[in-house]
């Protein structure tokens, strides 16, 4: 992962399109190349789970470059982030779709359905199994890893405000590649 986690979490949050989310849980592999994502500044972003400081819920925010920060939305969906500062630096990636590249059949069976595998945070957390026992796990090491990819040419981005905030919801923090079936139409 040299690299691919440097610089400021919007540049993370685009460097990370084109990249692989390896999952090796309960036994079998399963992986998606990710196609969608959204930047979360930290205390300065009001959208950020971080704005109003450290909480139990937030802790692992706080982490190391590299550390998966899962929660719970809406009390059902578990969302998946990629922690991007340094220890005590609260900037986050949340994954947002992927395309689901092995273990189509694992990723079924999870999900209940054969469509819409990892088109959304929860559904793509569901399909690669992590749960909360994985809130706080270096990316780096089994069961779930981050594998860098070529990076995408910038004609294959597309950038617009973020999807379900309430609060700074206009600022250009989610990237996608353009007209992938899996990514939720851009809002502008």
């Amino acid at each position: 992962m040299p690299g691919l986690l440097d610089g400021t979490t919007a540049e993370v949050a685009r460097r990370l399109l084109g990249s692989l989310v390896v999952s090796t849980v309960g036994g079998r592999e399963t992986s998606g190349i990710i196609v969608e994502t959204e930047a979360y500044l930290g205390p300065d972003d009001p959208a950020s789970h971080a704005f109003n400081g450290r909480t139990p819920r937030n802790d692992a925010m706080f982490g190391t470059r590299g550390t998966l920060y899962v929660y719970v939305s809406y009390g059902i969906h578990r969302c998946i982030n990629v922690v991007t500062g340094a220890e005590g630096d609260p900037g986050a990636v949340l994954i947002r779709a992927l395309e689901p590249a092995s273990g189509l059949d694992v990723m079924t069976r999870r999900r209940g359905r054969h469509t819409e595998l990892c088109s959304g945070p929860g559904r793509l957390s569901q399909a690669l199994g992590i749960a909360m026992r994985h809130n706080g796990h270096n990316l780096s090491l089994p069961p779930i890893r981050l594998v860098a990819r070529p990076a995408l040419a910038a004609a294959e981005v597309g950038t617009s405000g973020r999807i379900g905030v309430s609060r700074a919801a206009d600022r250009p923090l989610r990237f996608f590649v353009r007209g992938h079936p899996a990514v939720k139409a851009p809002r502008w």
